[in-house]
């Protein structure tokens, strides 16, 4: 499996700290098998994520595509209208695990507007911006993952 990680922080593309979502997403990816083919850090704009997101999609490099951060409520979090813009397909029940993994350890766990989808063979999902959430997210859909991609890529699975 093959990862490229996407990061969209405003503040953290103009060198204000650290990313730490995107080496915890990193870290994340690299724990349930995949090879990470490229990183992005980027600003919160709703066309340059597109174009990132069909860059890692369409140049046959990634099985998978992971986002972290712009997918709450403020103005600037455009990543789910981004990655709406870019899916052929959506996956709701992984967004939808994702959110309730977060419900024990938040109040506002249902304010996640994160998203998940298929940009033709390639899986794309939207995980929170929170280091630590990051961690409870993928527990959430790692076992799913494997299954996912094999089918995404119209390899033979055991249901």
């Amino acid at each position: 499996m093959r990862a490229a990680i996407v990061t969209v922080s405003t503040s953290k593309a103009a060198g204000e700290g650290e990313d730490e979502s995107g080496i915890r997403l990193a870290e994340l990816a690299s724990e349930l098998g995949a090879e990470i083919v490229g990183r992005d850090l980027i600003r919160d704009d709703r066309r340059l994520i597109a174009e990132r997101l069909r860059h890692w999609a369409d140049g046959g490099e990634c099985d998978l595509v992971l986002t972290t951060g712009g997918t709450g409520f403020a103005p600037s979090d455009v990543t789910p209208e981004a990655t709406r813009d870019v899916i052929e397909r959506e996956a709701p029940g992984l967004a939808e695990a994702i959110r309730a993994a977060s419900k024990e350890h938040t109040p506002h766990w249902m304010l996640s507007r994160a998203v998940a989808g298929l940009r033709g063979r390639t899986l794309i999902v939207n995980f929170p911006g929170n280091p630590r959430s990051i961690g409870q997210a993928g527990a959430a859909i790692a076992e799913a993952l494997p299954h996912a991609l094999d089918l995404a890529a119209g390899r033979p699975t055991r249901h």
